[in-house]
């Protein structure tokens, strides 16, 4: 009898995987799809960090690792903070996982109790929500459209905040929208988040260095809330390492050392090349951070330009990470030939077969009017892609 549990039968599977996992089955049959669907940087991993990775197999780390990580890494990632953030923290208090994903996991797991409440903006991330019911705690959503850039007011936070918050889940730059918080909607943000002390603010800033406004703004910097501060961050975006799986949480060392003890006994620390190759990102050159950037920069302002030109399409204008996320509920209840589009999941699907690029509806990421599609690929697959989506929209009726 195939009995699996409770919490899993909770949980719905990746939507981005399982687009990602369609694309692939249909260029698996010889047809030419470009892929929209997947968040990660189409650039190699910088040469500095591939040495450091190879010298650490010549040097013979090749045993388990501090469960927290490295001293050199977590030492590397205190200076990081302090450099670019302005931030005070301890080796104590870093704790590295298996990328920034299990670093939010983490958090939640060692915080949320089953009946807490956490607030989870949307759009949000499409694993925000499932890690809480994981943890036995209640997603509650709030909803922030394309009219006021996809971010929450302080008068919603205030509005959603009751006895049984436990957390807020924030996430600048933004995955799904690109939207970034500014120092001063933060402050804001954090003024609410004074008044209710439980409250703990999961800070997810994996997107930090894909940032088209300059500095990156950390809530943890207002000292009224920063002792309830759990910043997310890692390796992945910024320089190219989705598959080196390096995160860390920085935090009140009181909940790193609870994160200890939960990795501790589920995973363990890191894997030990992925941490040289890391602690050598953060202490090497930055310049590929900078040439990545830009490129990113380039090809945002192309994609909005062009989806600007399809009618129907509705879109902001990003100010990070690599995703445009157009509001598409202009063509609900049209269809053409056997495809009828109901929602944002329809049209994804037809804007797969039909127009062979890969997206992902809004369903997922809480907003089921919009798609989200990465333009982290070269400008000629984001022109050629966006030719494919304005006839494929045409054909609507």
């Amino acid at each position: 009898m195939k009995q699996l549990s409770e919490r899993l039968n909770r949980l719905s599977p990746s939507a981005t995987l399982a687009m990602s996992q369609k694309s692939n089955e249909l260029k698996a049959q010889g047809v030419d799809v470009i892929n929209m669907s997947v968040g990660e940087p189409d650039f190699n991993t910088p040469e500095h960090i591939k040495e450091a990775a190879k010298q650490a197999i010549d040097d013979n780390f090749s045993r388990y690792s501090p469960v927290p990580g490295y001293p050199a890494l977590r030492n590397a990632i205190v200076a990081k903070l302090k450099n670019e953030n302005g931030l005070d923290y301890t080796p104590a208090q870093i704790s590295c996982a298996n990328g920034a994903k299990q670093s939010v996991c983490n958090a939640i797991m060692v915080l949320v109790n089953e009946g807490d409440e956490v607030i989870v903006p949307a759009p949000y991330w499409v694993s925000y929500p499932e890690m809480v019911k994981m943890a036995d705690g209640t997603p509650v959503i709030i909803p922030a459209g394309i009219d006021q850039d996809f971010k929450i007011t302080p008068a919603q936070l205030e509005a959603a905040i009751t006895p049984k918050t436990k957390a807020l889940i924030l996430c600048s730059p933004s995955n799904p929208t690109g939207s970034v918080y500014s120092k001063e909607e933060l402050e804001a943000l954090a003024e609410v988040l004074t008044k209710h002390p439980q409250v703990f603010i999961i800070a997810d800033e994996i997107y930090e260095h894909i940032n088209y406004i300059g500095r990156h703004e950390s809530i943890a910097q207002f000292e009224n809330v920063r002792e309830r501060v759990i910043i997310v961050n890692g390796v992945s975006k910024a320089y190219a390492m989705t598959g080196w799986r390096i995160g860390f949480v920085a935090g009140p060392e009181w909940i790193v050392k609870a994160i200890n003890k939960l990795q501790g006994q589920y995973t363990s620390g890191p894997c030990s090349v992925s941490q040289k190759a890391a602690e050598a990102a953060y202490t090497g050159t930055q310049a590929p951070v900078e040439e990545m950037r830009q490129a990113f920069e380039r090809r945002r302002d192309l994609i909005v330009k062009l989806a600007k030109e399809i009618p129907g399409m509705e879109v902001n204008h990003p100010q990070g990470a690599f995703y445009l996320f157009p509001k598409v509920d202009a063509f609900f209840g049209k269809s053409a030939g056997h495809h009828a589009i109901h929602n944002a999941e329809d049209l994804a699907m037809y804007l797969l077969e039909v127009g062979h690029v890969a997206c992902v509806g809004g369903t997922s990421f809480g907003a089921p009017e919009c798609i989200r599609m990465s333009y982290a690929t070269s400008d000629e697959n984001i022109v050629e892609a966006m030719r494919r989506i304005k006839e494929a929209l045409a054909e609507l009726q």
